[in-house]
């Protein structure tokens, strides 16, 4: 069953500064079933957070479709969580305190919301600190809080935007490989942008790669690797680094597509 469709997505947007009309994204078109990961990624500039942006309901698109659950979007919306960059949650509130907002929100009786923030913080290792604030947390600890707050709320369509980039390396390789872990507990729908290979082709099922902008799909890359994952696993395989070295082709090849625009003109 299909969870997430993009057919013919276009998105222009007038430059501040000079007042010209900017293709952003020009006829990206894919589809995520249910139960599968898929990641974007592309050159810098591509336009990748536009589409999490516009599949979340934050952006307009200027034309195409974007379909959820079989609804066409037409603005945020309960069946699509977001994980952000930044953590983005209440500073106020506590863990517990965060994971259970949502739920309060849809209408969700006390107990039965306490005991499914209970059982998703458990889930991302966080059971004992129901009771911390954010700023006590760490930032790896943070970023699984908003996991598990958007997992809660279980969501048709779960949208990741470089969760992990502003975390030191030792670090983010855990947390992708807890994130394979909890994929493979709970089976989300994950729409993950990033700009690293590794982890793209290290988490995800398939891989679509984005030329640069105006953005179009470049390639689809299936990633048909064994689950559950493990860095010391997928180091060592050559299968792993083949499609990796198969979506550094692609990028590669459009960055040449790119000077060969530039000279020309």
């Amino acid at each position: 069953m299909t969870a997430l469709e993009i057919s013919g997505l276009h998105k222009t947007y007038t430059d501040d500064y000079s007042g010209e009309e900017v293709t952003a994204i020009d006829d990206v078109s894919f589809a995520v079933e249910q139960g599968e990961f898929v990641s974007v990624l592309g050159p810098s500039g591509c336009g990748k957070t536009t589409v999490l942006n516009i599949v979340a309901g934050f952006v307009d698109l200027t034309a195409g479709d974007v379909v959820v659950d079989g609804r066409p979007v037409a603005g945020p919306g309960p069946d699509r969580g977001v994980v952000f960059q930044s953590h983005a949650l209440f500073p106020w509130k506590t863990v517990l305190g965060n994971v259970v907002f949502g739920l309060r929100m849809r209408g969700v009786p006390r107990d039965e919301r306490t005991a499914r923030a209970e059982e998703f913080l458990e889930l991302v290792g966080l059971s004992g600190f129901e009771h911390r604030y954010p700023h006590e947390l760490s930032g790896g600890m943070q970023q699984r809080l908003g996991v598990a707050r958007v997992l809660a709320n279980e969501p048709a369509v779960m949208l990741m935007d470089e969760p992990f980039a502003s975390i030191d390396a030792q670090t983010r390789r855990k947390l992708q490989e807890d994130l394979t872990g909890i994929f493979e507990s709970r089976r989300p729908t994950v729409f993950f942008v990033t700009h690293d290979v590794d982890e793209a082709v290290f988490l995800s099922d398939r891989v679509v790669v984005l030329s640069g902008r105006p953005s179009r799909v470049r390639e689809i890359v299936d990633v048909p690797l064994p689950r559950p994952r493990r860095w010391d696993d997928a180091l060592a395989s050559p299968e792993l680094r083949a499609i990796a070295n198969r979506v550094n082709e692609l990028l590669a090849g459009d960055e040449a597509d790119a000077g060969q625009l530039d000279a020309a003109s």
